[in-house]
């Protein structure tokens, strides 16, 4: 359930300026599959089944889909950066507009190899140290990108690519703000 506020200043009746929209994302599960009633949990052929701890989901990114006819605005940050330190990637989730460079520096003193074969973006920057100049990629397609390591099975992130230039990633305490939301 997403809770939100829109500010939006009209002047006149006739011309309405932009603002933010502020909010708070949380996550619920299915009724049939909560905690009281078991759902098929309760099973026996799902008795090891993990269940899913809605509380402890984050990275929520919120986006605004249709956007006004107008030219979008260019990305704030032209190029983004994805750190990998204490074999993760950090951040986790990274939204991005349209066209934004991603660079992937190696902050370990191991190796570690980026790769993605999603279909807005396959790309494998192979084997690199930290020693080495970050390697880059363009992302020039809408879409989710999934990006692993190959050496490191645990080490997985996600470039969501955007064709809007107003979204927001949501803080530690699921808040978020869009900022210059256009009016309409």
């Amino acid at each position: 359930m997403e809770k939100f506020l829109i500010f939006l200043l009209c002047v006149g009746g006739l011309r309405c300026f932009g603002g933010n929209i502020v909010g708070t994302v949380t996550a619920h599960g299915r009724p049939e599959v909560s905690d009281e009633t078991g759902g098929k949990y309760d099973s026996r052929k799902f008795k090891f089944a993990e269940k899913m701890d809605y509380e402890a989901l984050k990275d929520f990114v919120v986006y605004i889909d249709e956007i006004p006819k107008e030219k979008p605005i260019p990305p704030s940050k032209p190029v983004e950066v994805v750190t990998q330190k204490d074999a993760i990637f950090n951040p986790h989730v990274l939204p991005v507009l349209v066209g934004t460079t991603v660079q992937w520096p190696n902050k370990d003193e191991i190796f570690h190899n980026v790769f993605s074969f999603s279909e807005p973006k396959e790309f494998d920057l192979g084997l690199y140290k930290n020693a080495e100049t970050p390697k880059s990629v363009i992302f020039d397609k809408p879409g989710k990108v999934d990006v692993f390591c190959s050496i490191h099975k645990e080490m997985h992130c996600i470039v969501l690519v955007l064709p809007t230039p107003y979204f927001a990633s949501t803080n530690s305490k699921k808040r978020y703000v869009i900022q210059n939301v256009p009016a309409g």
